[in-house]
Parts: C-alpha cells; sequence; structure tokens
C-alpha cells in the first residue's frame, strides 16, 4: 500500500508524494483521511528549519499531528470498527521519511489505540482536538488551576480561555493585534498596553514570545505562577530580584496526555466546548505549499485546514 503525503524535503520546501505503508497488524487499522490541520507552533519551526533538538527531528520529513478521518479497515483485534470517524494524532507509519509528526497523508496505518472514535457532526472541526487537549492540560487537569491572564489570542489561547470560562473564571487576555481581539464570549480581550494590573495570581502565556518573562512577572501578585504553554526556540530567561519578591512560581506546559485528549473529545462532542469560529482557512492538499505560506505568513488566518478527500 502507498500513500500521498506532505514531505519537508528541507525548510520552506515541501513536496505532496507517494510514500510506503506498512502491512496491517491485528490491532491496526487503516484510516481514509479527510483533514488536517496545519500546526503554526512545532510545525512553522519544521517549517522553518529552527525547531531546536528535538527527538526524531531531521529531513524528510512527514509533518503533522491533527488528522481526521474514517477507518475503512481493520484488523482482526482492533477496538475501532470500519466506518467510525477519527481523530489520530500523528504517526509513524512512514519508512521512507521521518514521522514528525507523521499525520498529513491520504492514508494512515496506525495502532487501534491512537484512532480515536469522534463526533459525527464535528467533521473538519475535530483537527483542534490537540489544541484543545494542550489546553485542557494546561489548566484544567488535575492539580492546575485556570488562568486569569493569558497572553495571545490565537487559537491556543481561545481554547484556554473557553475551558476557563467553562470552569466559572473570567480570564482578561491580551492581544497586540487588533484583528485578533474579536470572538471573545464571556471574557475580554485588550491590549497589554492599557492593562495597569500587577496582582494576577495565574498567567498563562501562549505566545511562544521569549522575551516577555520579565514583563509577566512583574504582573504577577505575590507566590503568582506563570505558566508557559507556547513553543520557544530561543533561550527563556529572567531578572531574578523581582521573581524572588514575588516568590514567583514559574510551570512549563507540555503538549497533552491521553486523558486530556480523551476529556476534549468527550467535552466537544456533547457540546460543552465549543470549536466554533476557529478554523478559519482551508486548502486542498494539492495546493499545500501555498496553504502552509498562508497559515504561517497571514496574520488573519487562525487554522488552516488540508482537504485530503479527493486524494487516494
Amino acid at each position: 500500500m502507498q500513500a500521498n503525503a506532505i514531505v519537508f524535503q528541507q525548510p520552506q520546501s515541501l513536496d505532496l508524494g507517494a510514500l510506503a505503508l506498512p502491512a496491517m497488524g491485528a490491532e491496526d487499522v487503516l484510516v481514509k483521511v479527510e483533514y488536517t490541520g496545519i500546526s503554526t507552533g512545532t510545525e512553522r519551526l519544521l517549517w522553518e528549519g529552527t525547531m531546536p533538538t528535538f527527538p526524531g527531528m531531521g529531513y524528510p520529513l512527514v509533518p503533522g499531528y491533527e488528522t481526521v478521518g474514517r477507518v475503512v479497515a481493520a484488523g482482526e483485534k482492533s477496538t475501532v470498527g470500519v466506518g467510525e470517524r477519527v481523530y489520530v494524532p500523528g504517526s509513524q507509519c512512514f519508512q521512507d521519511a521521518r514521522n514528525l509528526f507523521g499525520g498529513s497523508a491520504s492514508r494512515l496505518v496506525v495502532p487501534a489505540a491512537r484512532a480515536m472514535p469522534m463526533a459525527e457532526s464535528l467533521a473538519e472541526r475535530g483537527v483542534l482536538f490537540a489544541l484543545a487537549a494542550t489546553a485542557h492540560h494546561a489548566h484544567s487537569a488535575p492539580g492546575t488551576r485556570q488562568p486569569d491572564l493569558i497572553v495571545g489570542h490565537g487559537v491556543l489561547g481561545r481554547m484556554i480561555a473557553r475551558l476557563a470560562v467553562l470552569a466559572g473564571h473570567t480570564p482578561v487576555v491580551w492581544d497586540t493585534n487588533p484583528a485578533r481581539r474579536g470572538g471573545a464570549v464571556g471574557y475580554e480581550v485588550i491590549d497589554p498596553a492599557s492593562d495597569t494590573r500587577r496582582n494576577y495570581q495565574c498567567i498563562c502565556d501562549v505566545s511562544g514570545v521569549s522575551s516577555l518573562l520579565d514583563d509577566l512577572i512583574s504582573r504577577l501578585a505575590p507566590g503568582g505562577e506563570v505558566v508557559l504553554a507556547g513553543f520557544y526556540e530561543a533561550p527563556l530567561s529572567f531578572v531574578f530580584p523581582p521573581a524572588f519578591m514575588r516568590e514567583a512560581r514559574i510551570r512549563i506546559a507540555a503538549q497533552w496526555s491521553p486523558p486530556d485528549l480523551a476529556a476534549v473529545i468527550a467535552m466537544a462532542g456533547d457540546g460543552r466546548l465549543s470549536l466554533d469560529g476557529l478554523v478559519t482557512h482551508q486548502h486542498e492538499a494539492t495546493d499545500a505549499d501555498v496553504a502552509y505560506r498562508t497559515a504561517f505568513g497571514d496574520a488573519d488566518c487562525l487554522k488552516m485546514i488540508l482537504d485530503w478527500r479527493h486524494i487516494a
């Protein structure tokens, strides 16, 4: 078997080409992909060639960990049935390119445990599950607390804010781009230059801007916490005395764990968590080069998805 896949041959150079798929095992499924999302965090760094040392790093590579598709074949021990619409958070099924993260292709062979059934009605919005799970991991997982300030109103910032509102909180969100201050429901988005508050208990930064840390620490109440939920290509540092005076805490939130993903799939499926208004751009997978450049270069693009339904 073969699949057509996005292959980053080197930074800012991609092909859509055929790669071999492995034979299916008894616990595997074959997924016909419908949609994949383009990540403006880690995938941007892979595209630009600025990704720090990362397990499996190297070119050529198949990117993508935001895949929605339908199971078209299942091994005899599979726990997922043929015909089910599923979310797949990446794969390791390609031998002729590195799988980082291996999800942007027309077909995937994956263990059934990585093909998570989802509500039919969510369709292309299912590509947002990884970001929703990342948001859940940062502030809704056991032992974490909700933020009262979120820095950045992209998709991840909006997800964190929506989960905070569901939990009964009213966060403030900063964004320097006036065009990105719309779309808030149950919370306020403001220009950080207009904010004089310096008693935030929990600040979540999803901007990925490493130079912000000193300013964020200066906005904390004593004993407050800064959560780093973005992905940072440059080293982070901070001036010690202000952090010392506040007895500040700094926490790094990883992307997500399987319970986070299961939680947000359930919340979106029963309507508690809205995924509306976040997918703003869509291209056929055959136009992937244009789609990637738009996703990373157009400030109006919150989320770009690729449509694979017409590709074998």
